[in-house]
């Protein structure tokens, strides 16, 4: 009788297993890939909106955790991950008056995208009205889960 338990519960886990792998492997890794950068080159630009801001937060989990080094070290996912998310950029919106943005490599794996873009821009800082200038490389580590980015990890200068 346990040998009998077991062994469903054996063939359950293994059938449970077997169907997450097949939805893993039929997820459109690529496709969520461009259009999270369409969405964020959009709220990069000159005349990004608060529209342009809710897009790109649609695809993100409402925990999202978010971690960009040496400013934010810590990419702990929190139950208002996207409103602090949401305050910080809104915050940020609309500030260059020059961005171009070129993706140089993508890869993805299981339930993670990388991106490396390039990026050159000009705007004025909010802070304190001085011009910053930026001309880099970044990667992006986004962990997916359920189909949205539940974690993004961002390495730039």
């Amino acid at each position: 009788m346990i040998k009998s338990i077991i062994s469903k519960v054996n063939v359950s886990l293994l059938l449970l297993f077997i169907a997450s792998g097949a939805q893993a492997k039929s997820f459109d890794y690529a496709a969520l890939s461009q259009k999270y950068f369409a969405a964020w080159q959009q709220v990069q630009s000159p005349k990004a909106t608060k529209q342009d801001l809710e897009h790109y937060l649609s695809l993100l989990t409402d925990d999202v955790g978010y971690q960009h080094l040496p400013y934010a070290a810590n990419d702990t996912r929190e139950p208002d991950g996207k409103k602090m998310l949401r305050k910080g950029m809104s915050y940020y919106l609309g500030i260059h008056t020059e961005y171009q943005v070129k993706l140089t490599n993508s890869a993805f794996g299981h339930n993670v995208i990388m991106i490396e873009y390039h990026t050159q821009a000009k705007g004025i800082h909010p802070d304190n009205g001085q011009e910053i200038i930026i001309n880099n490389t970044a990667f992006e580590v986004l962990e997916i889960e359920n189909g949205k980015i539940s974690v993004i990890r961002h390495y730039s200068k």
